[in-house]
């Protein structure tokens, strides 16, 4: 059978959780002045943002009126660097002169980091966190599967490889520890760097930092793209380090009404899609979910 997208469409009239958002989605929407659109997925299943994602989200935003812009509340520990690439695409294409917020209510992190920068502003509360865009690489181990930094394992083999060539004596144990590497995998992870570096840095300079010369963007944003500077993967970007990225970040106070729509309204969504669904694209009025346990062949 043709491949077809995993979401499906939740009807209003059978799916309670949907309608106690719906509120929040019209009260949210009245505040800040926006339509809003929430794209959430699972940080409690292996899953990402993928290509499937950019195909919902696309058809949802074809249906609404963005001519004053666009809110995109969204949460996700990240997938499909290319992916993202291309749903910040689709975000300034319908939300027009106007363009797209992103609203944080918890944690977007690594590709969903790269939607964030592709926006006009960035919405978070003080506790709401960004992260590091770097690739990570799958690596087999006797547990499973481990994720580490493509950047690290460059570094490793580069490091290795300077001081086998510097070195007068010896070059066996040199020998045998590059031998472990594949050059070919090297270099694709090279790519991937480059590739994510690329992304976020094309983003912000054709958004929050029109205009800006690319490399002088690649050294204000060195916490997003280096992981040297945060140490690992998953550790927060918070706020106040995004705004001194020179990010255009607005922070809400946790006791205005706005922050307290937007936090209400992003944790029903995460509890749905920890619980029933693992993805979820919502607007006042539609609901689409891809759910656990769901086969699409």
């Amino acid at each position: 059978m043709a491949e077809r997208s995993p979401y499906e469409e939740i009807l209003d009239e059978e799916n309670q959780s949907h309608r106690t958002r719906q509120d929040l989605f019209s009260d949210l929407e009245q505040e800040i002045g926006l339509p809003v659109v929430t794209f959430f997925t699972s940080f409690d299943s292996p899953v990402g943002i993928t290509h499937d994602d950019v195909d919902m989200l696309q058809g949802v935003l074809q249906e609404m009126d963005l001519s004053r812009g666009l809110a995109l509340v969204i949460s996700s520990p990240g997938g499909d660097g290319l992916a993202a690439e291309a749903l910040i695409k689709v975000c300034r294409s319908y939300s027009g002169t106007g363009g797209y917020e992103a609203l944080v209510p918890g944690r977007a992190k690594s590709a969903a980091t790269m939607i964030c920068l592709g926006a006009e502003r960035i919405v978070m509360g003080p506790a709401s966190e960004l992260g590091p865009v770097d690739p990570q690489v799958p690596i087999p181990n006797r547990e499973g599967i481990e994720w580490l930094p493509a950047y690290d394992i460059v570094q490793s083999y580069e490091d290795l490889f300077t001081r086998c060539v510097a070195e007068k004596g010896n070059l066996e144990p040199y020998l045998q520890q590059l031998g472990r590497f594949e050059a070919q995998k090297i270099q694709g992870y090279r790519m991937a760097i480059g590739l994510a570096d690329d992304i976020a840095v094309k983003a912000l300079g054709s958004g929050m930092f029109a205009g800006d010369d690319p490399a002088e963007i690649k050294k204000r944003i060195a916490p997003f793209l280096n992981p040297a500077h945060k140490l690992a993967h998953g550790r927060a970007i918070d706020p106040g380090e995004a705004t001194s990225c020179g990010l255009t970040v607005e922070v809400l106070d946790v006791r205005s009404r706005r922050w307290q729509l937007l936090y209400t309204l992003g944790a029903r969504t995460k509890r749905f899609v920890s619980k029933r669904a693992f993805k979820c694209i919502e607007t006042r009025r539609k609901s689409f979910a891809a759910y656990r346990g769901a086969s699409h062949s």
